[in-house]
């Protein structure tokens, strides 16, 4: 008998219902030859301190740092967990051999090997990988079964992200807690929460201590248009005064005009981390809420495995692109039709392969969030709002470039006006003005933004936008004419509070918010934490009582300031060093470094922090908050 273990009851029934195990007993079905069972996500976990010796049980600085000789597992202590493992270890020890069907990623292969390892298998162990949970592709990946061993690197860079999440989680929470914490706040410390939290309370340092400075803009309406100085700011009152006296009464001349026509390519495909971020612009969303929507559409077939950090496909996707743009073109919510029309021009003929798109060397276990082609039915709103967003980008890449046409305008108003036929005079001062305009000429991929763009609320990125792309009157090279000159104050103003979508960006670059999506994805590899665990860090920070939302903004409570304020140790807050930690394990898994060294360091590290906090002078403390304070939690911190 072949024992299948899926991650899931929904995706074990589906399996079931493919292979035609079709009988139902308690916790697995069965038939064909296969008996198909599930996990509830998570059923072990790493041992707590106490389970490795009695010494470790109770808090005491004495005691740190905790180090194991060996990790070792358990089960979770929960009456349904130990019920569902009873049977899955039945299954298993008396099994001819085990398809591992967990989630095709990290977690999904730490997930099932802790419950193999805990089961004590013995047989041959086959593993299921596919990027998404259509009929076909079901099909397709039990016809190509892999061999467990191949994912070995893969479930190791799993283990040593556990194992160093528990080392500087349970040593640094417990190391804070006694020292700092007058042993009645837990201070939670984590490997990719606190550089986080840091980002956010630097941020907002940053602008509580943003002194505003004055500066004046010298412009001028000239036919209706705005034309501003290309000397730039005044930082002076008096300078600009100036400027504007030099201007005022005399004659505007437009000195050049200058069209160029450029193209626009259409927006890379969705990971997961830049649909959290438009879903979180446009929808207001939070980083948890979208992983569950787009979870929920991969889960009910309609979009393709979600946790991923790519934004290509491989070689192969190409010839099934049709096949999923027709699903697309058959969809329809509330008997509309959303994407017949968009999809219309490009159906029949052979579809734009762009390497922005397509390049097999980008995608290592899986490709970018595409649909499946399946056709959507009973979304909820919000599905249907995440579900628009990944057709509307799928169907863009094989529009054509958008097409349009830039025009410079310069102008300039001089003290002393010359005649037409005459040079301007070398000594008479000028000032020059400008206005840049721009002109769709062809939407093309455009047109699928359209209705998805709609639902955005006071955005600041869409303002700039629509500001950019205004059509200028005709203006000719030599006209003047009179103009209406002003002088404006203004402040400078400090950076943005973080919101979930410029958060996101900011753990995705390891702290530098970087926008240019090329430069964005090259930083990709030294992020804080990974794109499937970010929303959870997130709302650990929330639960903790160390940020709180105020409106879209994200702003760091007492405790989250005096948290970070406490922390002296810069190897705790580092994004940048949160950020190599990660390359690290994304280089174990493609084998390019070794686990136990990376497990080494770890140890070292967190030995040289309960080193500094140990011997520090100070009686720095954090000020216990009742209403804030959370009881003391066994778990790891990440």
């Amino acid at each position: 008998m072949i024992v299948c273990i899926a991650e899931k009851p929904s995706v074990a029934r589906d399996i079931a219902r493919i292979l035609g195990a079709n009988s139902s007993h308690d916790g697995y079905m069965e038939g064909n030859g296969y008996q198909v069972t599930w996990t509830f996500g998570h059923l072990c976990t790493l041992k707590e301190p106490g389970d490795y010796t009695p010494a470790w049980r109770p808090w005491a600085l004495t005691q740190l740092p905790m180090v194991p000789q060996r990790f070792g597992i358990k089960l979770i202590d929960d009456n349904g967990i130990k019920k569902q493992f009873a049977i899955i270890e039945k299954l298993m020890q008396a099994a001819d051999g085990i398809v591992n069907c967990g989630d095709a990623g990290q977690e999904g292969e730490l997930i099932q090997r802790w419950v193999m390892q805990k089961a004590q298998a013995t047989c041959p162990v086959k593993r299921l990988w596919i990027s998404s949970m259509t009929d076909e592709a079901i099909r397709e990946g039990f016809a190509n079964l892999k061999d467990q061993t191949d994912y070995q690197p893969l479930y190791l860079a799993g283990l040593s992200r556990a194992i160093g999440d528990w080392l500087l989680g349970m040593n640094a929470t417990r190391l804070y807690t006694l020292r700092y914490g007058q042993n009645r706040q837990v201070l939670s410390i984590g490997r990719v929460q606190t550089p986080t939290l840091a980002l956010i309370v630097n941020r907002q340092k940053e602008i509580e201590n943003f002194k505003p400075e004055p500066y004046w803009v010298l412009a001028t309406i000239y036919r209706d248009t705005t034309f501003t100085a290309t000397k730039g700011k005044f930082t002076s009152k008096e300078e600009g005064e100036k400027a504007f006296s030099t201007i005022e009464g005399k004659p505007f001349e437009v000195t050049k005009v200058e069209k160029k026509e450029g193209k626009e390519q259409p927006p890379q495909l969705y990971d997961l981390t830049s649909l959290q971020v438009d879903c979180n612009r446009k929808y207001a969303f939070s980083a948890e809420m979208t992983l569950n929507l787009i979870q929920s559409l991969y889960e009910k077939k309609y979009t393709t495995y979600p946790r991923v950090d790519t934004q290509y496909l491989s070689d192969d996707i190409y010839p099934k692109c049709p096949q999923t743009l027709n699903g697309l073109y058959q969809t329809k919510f509330g008997g509309v039709a959303p994407y017949a029309e968009l999809i219309k021009p490009i159906g029949g003929k052979a579809l734009k392969k762009s390497k922005r798109v397509f390049d097999t060397s980008k995608v290592t276990d899986h490709h970018a969030i595409i649909p499946t082609g399946v056709i959507p039915q009973n979304l909820s709103d919000a599905e249907q709002k995440v579900f628009d967003l990944v057709a509307r980008r799928f169907i863009g890449v094989f529009l054509p470039d958008c097409k349009f046409s830039t025009t410079t305008v310069l102008g300039e108003v001089s003290s002393s006006p010359r005649e037409p036929s005459s040079p301007r005079e070398p000594s008479s001062p000028s000032i020059e003005f400008k206005v840049t305009g721009k002109e769709i000429l062809d939407p093309g991929w455009r047109v699928v933004r359209e209705k998805a763009e709609t639902k955005a609320d006071n955005d600041d990125e869409e303002k700039k936008q629509d500001d950019e792309e205004r059509t200028l009157p005709t203006f000719v090279k030599g006209e003047s004419g009179d103009h209406k000159p002003t002088l404006t104050e203004k402040w400078t103003t400090p950076p943005p509070y973080y919101n979930e979508a410029s958060l996101l960006r900011a753990m995705e670059t390891a702290g530098k918010f970087v926008e240019d999506e090329t430069l964005r994805a090259a930083m990709k590899e030294n992020g804080i934490g990974r794109p499937s665990s970010r929303a959870s860090i997130i709302e650990t920070l929330f639960k903790r009582h160390y940020i709180k939302r105020e409106r879209k903004r994200l702003v760091a409570t007492p405790t989250g300031i005096e948290l970070i304020d406490l922390i002296r140790e810069e190897l705790l807050k580092s994004c940048e060093l949160t950020g190599i930690w990660e390359k690290k394990l994304r280089d174990i898994e493609h084998q390019k470094y070794d686990a136990q060294q990376f497990i080494n360091e770890l140890k070292q590290q967190v030995a040289d922090i309960v080193n500094d906090v140990m011997s520090d002078p100070s009686n720095r403390r954090v000020t216990v908050t009742p209403d804030e304070e959370p009881k003391k939690k066994k778990g790891k911190k990440q």
